[in-house]
C-alpha cells in the first residue's frame, strides 16, 4: 500500500485511480490511505459546479479545464453521475464533452456514483478530492448530479460554489425559493445567447440587493459554453473568490467547519458500522415477530442496542 500511495503522491493516475476505487469501495485499507494522504492536502482549490440538469455544467466544465490549464494549473474533476440502480455504478452521462482531456497528463477526470446519498454527494466524492489534493492537484471541480433542495451538500466540500442557471429553463424562480441561492459563491447565466438572459441576471442581481450588504457579493458572469465566451471572465471570478477567503475572516470560518465536518463525518460512518453489526447480532425471528405483532415496539429495541453499545458498563 505504501508503494500505491508513494506513486500516487509522483503523480500517476493510475495509482490515483486505484486508491479512489479502494476508499469508493469502503476497502479495509481505506482507513489508512486517507491517514497517510492527509498530511499532504488542504492545498487545492476545489470548485463546485451544480445547477440544473440540462444547464450546460459538463460543456462550461470543459472549458474551464482548458481555461485553468493555461495557466498552468493541474487539474482534477471529480464528476458526480447518478448511481446506476443495477450495477451500483455512476451512469456516465456527459463525460463525453470532456474527453478532449481524457489523456492529459495534467488532467485527471473521475465519475463516481451518488451511492445513495440524498444530497447528490457520496462521502467517497469528498475523499476523492482529498486524494486529488494530497497527490498534487492545483484546481479540483466537483460536478454534482443537479440541482434541487438537498443539493446543498456542496458547499460542505468546495471552497467556492459556480451555479448555474439557464434563461428559459422554466424553474429559475423555484431554484430561488429552494435556498439554493445561498449557497453560491458565482452565478452563471449560461446559454447567455437565448431569450430571457437579460431578464434572468437582472432577477439574480435583485435578490443579491435583497440580502443586503455582502463581504462578498457573488458576481453574475454571462457565457456561452459551447462557444467559449465568458469563460476567461468566469475564471477570474474563481480565482478572484479563492483570493477572498485567503484573506478573509470568512475563509477562516469555511476552513473551521470543514474541519469539524470531516470528523463528525467520520464518526457517524464508524459508529452506523458497529450499530448495523448489532442490530444484524440482534434480530432474529423472534424479534421480528415481537414487533409485528406489536408486543415491542421499534424505538425501545433501538433503545436497547443504543444502551448496549454505549454502556459504561
Amino acid at each position: 500500500m505504501n508503494f500505491l500511495v508513494r506513486k500516487a503522491l509522483d503523480g500517476d493516475h493510475r495509482a490515483i485511480a486505484r486508491l479512489i476505487s479502494l476508499v469508493e469501495n469502503e476497502s479495509s485499507f481505506a482507513s489508512q490511505i486517507m491517514k497517510e494522504l492527509y498530511v499532504y492536502t488542504g492545498n487545492a482549490h476545489i470548485i463546485g459546479i451544480t445547477g440544473s440538469p440540462g444547464a450546460g455544467k459538463s460543456t462550461l466544465l470543459d472549458k474551464l479545464i482548458s481555461s485553468f490549464k493555461k495557466l498552468g494549473k493541474k487539474i482534477g474533476v471529480i464528476a458526480v453521475d447518478p448511481t446506476s440502480p443495477f450495477s451500483g455504478g455512476a451512469i456516465l452521462g456527459d463525460r463525453l464533452r470532456m474527453q478532449s482531456h481524457a489523456l492529459d497528463p495534467d488532467v485527471f477526470i473521475r465519475s463516481m456514483g451518488t451511492r445513495g446519498s440524498l444530497g447528490g454527494l457520496s462521502r467517497a466524492a469528498y475523499e476523492a478530492a482529498m486524494i486529488l489534493d494530497a497527490c498534487g492537484k492545483d484546481v479540483i471541480f466537483i460536478e454534482t448530479v443537479g440541482v434541487g433542495q438537498s443539493e446543498v451538500d456542496i458547499v460542505k466540500i468546495a471552497d467556492t460554489v459556480c451555479l448555474l442557471l439557464v434563461p428559459g429553463m422554466g424553474d429559475d424562480v423555484q431554484i430561488m425559493k429552494a435556498g439554493i441561492m445561498e449557497i453560491a459563491d458565482v452565478f452563471v447565466i449560461n446559454k447567455a445567447d437565448r431569450e430571457g438572459a437579460d431578464r434572468l441576471v437582472a432577477e439574480v442581481n435583485v435578490m443579491l440587493d435583497l440580502c443586503g450588504s455582502m463581504a462578498w457579493r457573488p458576481p453574475v458572469i454571462e457565457t456561452i459554453a459551447e462557444s467559449g465566451e465568458g469563460i476567461e471572465e468566469l475564471s477570474k471570478a474563481l480565482l478572484d473568490h479563492k483570493k477572498y477567503l485567503s484573506e478573509s475572516a470568512e475563509g477562516k470560518k469555511r476552513f473551521t467547519t470543514r474541519i469539524k465536518m470531516e470528523v463528525e463525518e467520520i464518526l457517524k460512518r464508524e459508529i452506523a458500522k458497529i450499530v448495523e453489526e448489532k442490530w444484524k447480532e440482534c434480530c432474529d425471528e423472534d424479534l421480528i415477530y415481537a414487533l409485528s405483532t406489536r408486543r415491542i415496539d421499534p424505538y425501545t429495541v433501538a433503545g436497547k442496542i443504543l444502551g448496549d453499545i454505549f454502556s459504561r458498563g
